[in-house]
């Protein structure tokens, strides 16, 4: 029996990869599966694929157009009149209508007859979810440095308006209270809907303290602290940070449930004391230096048999691989700090810090979050 080396499989693969480009390459096949009525599905799918990717800029400014007007909030109240919207968005009828017509091919928005339209299905679902809203809006600053895509990565990340907004990516360790409070609302913003698939994926009813690293405003806290009431709850985050977060759970009435430890997690150690330590969209927002530095510093903190969640979207994630390294790839660039990583590339970085074992642990929408748990 022949045995088939490594290099043999690795040879065939490249051939095969080879001659299926020269195939779907070649005009005549193409000319040729558009007629054939066993290939004309496929194709036509497929280019409808193709323009999504060449046209999806302007359709992500179309939602960022409908989101800066107003108009998904307008039509939520009800129909309404081609003309009245255009005056209520101060927007000419003929732009209005131009704009109406580009949501409704996107499903964000809906005729009823020749004047009066309705707010769409995928509209009203965006609507429904704060955190996407503030996402299409922050993406003005991601765009403005993706305009020379080439240019920002050959200068290395970073560097642009992106960075600037996210102080502490070029800049650990800074940050006064204007600095902080764009993006922490930001992130507060999008927590909600993240905070609540980790919550019911997980049971932080089994553990008695927990500390969350990186907490921003506390919305992930407070999350917790309405769904485990006897749960005792931590967070570590940047002074300024901290103090934001401090004015919000006191507003919110667990003023006296959360203590907050302010520093600065790259460089001063992580308060013990917490057999549950939650890493929530933190870790890919770091280099791999940083990353292990702080999955280091989180072992250090945890007693033996002590828990560790990390919970962030991950590329690779099967049917969500775009949401990975085709946009936080790009995002966490232009930033300046962090990447996105495979599930397996984490435990890898677990293991390296000397957690014992770790395991990946359901969520209901894996494009939004997943979730790994590791054991000191």
């Amino acid at each position: 029996m022949k045995l088939t080396r490594p290099d043999d499989n690795r040879n065939w693969r490249e051939r095969w990869i080879a001659w299926r480009n020269r195939i779907l390459a070649d005009p005549g096949f193409q000319r040729f599966a558009v007629r054939f009525p066993l290939t004309r599905g496929i194709v036509r799918a497929r280019a409808r694929t193709m323009f999504d990717l060449v046209a999806g800029f302007t359709y992500s400014q179309t939602i960022a157009a409908c989101v800066e007007l107003g108009l998904l909030e307008l039509l939520a109240a009800g129909p309404l009149a081609i003309e009245e919207i255009a005056a209520r968005v101060d927007v000419p009828v003929e732009g209005t209508e131009r704009l109406l017509r580009a949501a409704a091919a996107l499903n964000l928005t809906q005729r009823l007859d020749a004047t009066r339209w309705a707010l769409g299905a995928d509209g009203a679902a965006l609507r429904g979810n704060g955190g996407i809203v503030e996402m299409v809006a922050h993406h003005r600053l991601l765009y403005a440095d993706l305009a020379d895509p080439v240019g920002l990565l050959r200068r290395g990340g970073g560097g642009g308006q992106l960075a600037h907004y996210w102080t502490y990516a070029e800049r650990a360790g800074e940050g006064d209270g204007d600095d902080v409070a764009a993006y922490s609302r930001l992130m507060a913003a999008s927590q909600p809907l993240v905070a609540q698939h980790i919550i019911d994926s997980y049971g932080f009813g089994r553990h008695a303290r927990m500390l969350d690293v990186g907490g921003g405003e506390a919305r992930f806290v407070r999350a917790v602290a309405a769904r485990v009431p006897r749960l005792a709850l931590s967070m570590f985050d940047l002074p300024a940070v901290g103090a934001r977060a401090k004015a919000a759970l006191l507003a919110a009435g667990l003023g006296n449930r959360v203590e907050i430890f302010g520093g600065n997690f790259l460089e001063d150690p992580l308060p013990h004391g917490h057999d549950l330590i939650t890493l929530v969209r933190v870790l890919h927002d770091h280099d791999d230096a940083p990353a292990l530095a702080l999955l280091r510093a989180v072992h250090a903190a945890l007693p033996p048999g002590g828990t560790l969640l990390i919970a962030e979207p991950m590329a690779g994630t099967r049917g969500a691989e775009p949401s990975g390294d085709a946009y936080f790839g790009l995002y966490l660039w232009a930033m300046g700090s962090g990447r996105p990583r495979t599930a397996d590339e984490i435990r890898r970085m677990l293991r390296m810090t000397g957690f014992a074992e770790s395991r990946i642990v359901p969520t209901a929408l894996p494009l939004t979050v997943r979730i790994i748990v590791a054991t000191r």
